[in-house]
Order: C-alpha cells, then structure tokens, then sequence
C-alpha cells in the first residue's frame, strides 16, 4: 500500500487545487522564459533573414538596427564588383503606423531590391513582390490578409504574400516593400508639410540613401578581409553577420534581457519558497497520523518516503499542469513566446531540487514527533 497516495486520495480536492494553483504559477515562470527566448530570437530574425555575410554600414555607427546609419544607395554597385562577392543588394528600415480598419498598425517597413539579397527568405502564403511598386509582403502578426490593401504614407499597398516570425526587436511585426516605394516612403513629406517647403520654394532634393548594403560572398572567399578592405573606405564602415548579431544583442535588447531575466530569477525564488511552504505545512497537518505511524512500529523510511513522494507529485503536478497552459495560451501572447524542450527540462529539474529541499524541513519535523502525541487529544 502506497501511503502517500492513499494520503493524497484522502484530501483528494484540496491537493489538486493546490497543484492547480502551482501550476499557474509555474505557467508564468515558463512565459517569462519563453518571451526572454522570444526577446533575442525576434531581433535575430530581422538580421538572420537577409543571409548575409558582410554588412555596410555608415562609418562611426554600429548599424542599421542599434542606431541610425545612412550611405548612397550606389554602394551597392562599388562594393558588388569587389573580389569574392557573389550578390549584393541594398537595404532600408523604418517604423511607420497605418491605419488599418478600425485599427492602428506599428509596422517596420524594410525595403530591398527584388532579386537580391534583402527580401524574406521564404514566403509562407501567397508570393513574393512582383511588381515594381505598391505591393507588400507581411509577416502574419500583422493580422493582414492576401489581398488587404493599406495605406504606408501617400500609397496605398496591396498585400501578396505572408511570412512568418519576422519581427523586430520591439515586437513589431515586419512588411517587406520594394527599395523604391521604401525610399519614397522615407522622403515624402506629408501634404502639410509640402505646402510649407512648396511656399519657402521648395527644398533640394537629396540623393538616395539606403540604411545598409548588404553582401555574401562566394564559397572560401575571406569575409574578414573584404570587410578590412570596406573599413579602408572613406565615409563607410563594415561588419561580418557576426558582428552584427553580437552587436544587437548587445546593445539593443541587452537592458530588456536583462531586465526579463532578473524578474525570472524572482519569479524561481518565489516558486520555491511557495512548494517549500507548501510541502512543510502539508506535513505539519499530519504530524499526528505520522506519530501513529511510530507508534505502530512503521520505519523511518515510510515516513520519509510519504513526504518525499508527495512533495515529487506536488511538483512534477504544477511543472505539468504549467506546461499544458503555457502550449494552450502562447500564440494569443503579443510579444514571441519561444519556449524550448531544453528550458522545460531545466525547469523541471529545478522543481526536483526544490520539492527535494523542501521536503528534507517536512522530514526534519516528522522524525522528530513524539509517539506518543498519538494517544493525545
């Protein structure tokens, strides 16, 4: 006969509302682990989409994505006839809000040149741009759909294509337009605006600049030395993709991370002083029934092993219960919930080494009951 069980069968309601309530508690440990994923892999995707090797940049900056950069778009063409570089294309990215239905839109509009490197690597529903200007890829969290069409400044897009997972560091989610119509976009002044300028006499209009041109390289070419060679370029600068994912990490969402993880931390500190606490009180109420035990004569070890195995049931209960919610809930999340089978499994050891901490103060106190409390009152 199985103690702990029959225990357990005993106050059947009572401990599936307690392994209820941890489970939601682990549901809100496993979510933060999920949007600290989310967090990184959101602002790797933008820069892991282009497949590029080598990016350029405006010179004393440190990228399109940490902080503004700006070169002429014919870069492009000087560094495409450069030894080793296979394909080149150039790159702009902005943040815009449209309206769309009732809603208002954040949108992070990035803008490449069809048939070459810049665009969405795979396209999920629909197809990719085909026609000069006016059309868009969007990622789905933007809720549009093939078809849609939405105004981004003066022009009215139509959406022929759906990707998925390309959001920026902010959580916005991505549309793809062409380099032209993101050029406009950048540049076009809203009509009040132009009214303005058009009464000053107008404003000089200023050659097309791009945010990046990015390169890849033929097979065994040296990445490192084409970018030194760029570096040697007056104005410009030059990172490997490296480079680039290091940089963003580290500059660009290394405060929110941070931030996530120090909250986690609480929330695990948090989770283990509740099943320690739970566990040593689920004792406690059967202080009397355990010195029955011993007055019987039953050994040490069946007392140890009824709190031991249900403070294991206790946890391996919520750290389920938790995983089923999170699976159910994390696509209605706003921001990328990414959870791994490796952060589940840490997870859950972790609640093995608590319940097992935890149930070593419900032993403590159980050895030590007197027998003798059983014949009391």
């Amino acid at each position: 006969m199985n103690l702990a069980l029959k225990d357990i069968r005993h106050g059947l309601f009572r401990f599936v509302l307690t392994c209820f309530g941890l489970g939601l508690l682990m549901t809100v440990v496993l979510a933060m682990i999920g949007i600290y994923n989310g967090l990184v892999a959101d602002a790797l995707a933008i820069v892991k989409a282009p497949g590029a090797d080598v990016w350029v940049v405006e010179s004393g900056t440190q990228g399109p994505f940490a902080e503004a950069s700006s070169i002429p778009a014919d870069t492009r063409d000087a560094v495409a006839r450069m030894p080793g570089v296979a394909a080149v294309g150039a790159i702009t990215y902005q943040t815009v809000e449209a309206s769309h239905g009732d809603d208002t839109l954040r949108l992070y509009v990035i803008g490449h040149e069809p048939g070459r490197p810049g665009g969405p690597r795979t396209i999920a529903e629909g197809r990719g741009i085909g026609a000069s200007h006016f059309e868009m890829v969007a990622d789905r969290k933007a809720g549009l759909r093939i078809g849609d069409t939405i105004r981004l400044g003066r022009d009215r897009f139509t959406v022929v294509g759906l990707v998925e997972e390309a959001m920026n560091s902010g959580g916005d989610p991505a549309v793809y337009v062409t380099l032209a119509d993101a050029i406009k976009l950048q540049t076009d002044l809203d009509p009040a605006a132009a009214r303005v300028q058009a009464a000053r006499g107008g404003a000089p209009k200023s050659g097309e600049n791009v945010a990046a041109v990015i390169a890849r390289v033929e097979p065994g070419a040296d990445v490192e030395l084409l970018t030194a060679t760029v570096r040697q370029w007056k104005h410009l600068a030059a990172l490997t993709q490296a480079e680039q994912e290091n940089l963003l990490v580290a500059s660009v969402v290394d405060r929110a991370r941070r931030q996530i993880g120090l909250f986690l931390g609480i929330l695990l500190s948090v989770s283990a002083v509740v099943i320690a606490l739970i566990i040593y009180t689920m004792t406690m109420e059967k202080l009397k029934q355990i010195a029955t035990l011993k007055l019987i004569g039953a050994p040490d070890r069946t007392i140890v092993g009824l709190i031991v195995q249900q403070a294991l049931i206790l946890g391996a209960s919520g750290w389920g219960i938790g995983l089923a919610l999170i699976l159910l809930v994390k696509d209605n999340f706003p921001r990328r919930v990414l959870l791994e089978p490796f952060n589940a499994l840490v997870l859950a050891g972790i609640i093995v080494v608590v319940c097992l901490a935890a149930s070593a103060l419900g032993v403590r106190a159980a050895l030590k009951v007197d027998p003798a409390t059983a014949l009391g009152s």
